[in-house]
């Protein structure tokens, strides 16, 4: 079940215009709708709303939170494995890779290039296979 849009909703807009994969839909003034076949569970629009007209996926108001609140992720580079997968989790695309700092690490490491542009959403943190992402 995707998060869904209640009738406290005015139709301000501010989910639509944050949502990564436009998953949002409506006019202004009026009550807007989360199509389920593309809402891709990040909760942005819940973090968004301030009207608390946002239900997660589990039932529950979500809470408008100041964007400068929002966790954001951190990269340990100690456990890093340069996988790239945290990269391609990003639904927004903020994350990028470092050149690499030395011959011993040819690879280089994922760090928050755009913070404005992330979504607190997580996903690089639940997706990273060793741990090394953490969202604070």
């Amino acid at each position: 079940m995707s998060y869904t849009i209640t009738d406290c909703c005015n139709g301000c807009g501010a989910c639509m215009r944050l949502c990564p994969v436009d998953a949002i839909a409506g006019e202004k003034k009026e009550k807007h709708r989360i199509v389920e076949e593309l809402c891709i569970d990040c909760g942005a629009c819940g973090r968004i709303c301030p009207e608390g007209a946002v239900i997660d996926s589990d039932g529950q108001v979500c809470s408008m939170i100041k964007r400068s609140q929002w966790s954001k992720p951190r990269f340990d580079e100690k456990l890093c494995a340069s996988c790239n997968i945290c990269i391609d989790a990003c639904p927004v695309g903020c994350i990028g890779l470092s050149k690499a700092a030395s011959e011993k690490n040819p690879y280089g490491y994922p760090f928050l290039r755009d913070e404005k542009a992330c979504i607190g959403c997580g996903f690089c943190a639940d997706e990273c296979p060793v741990g090394a992402v953490a969202m604070a």
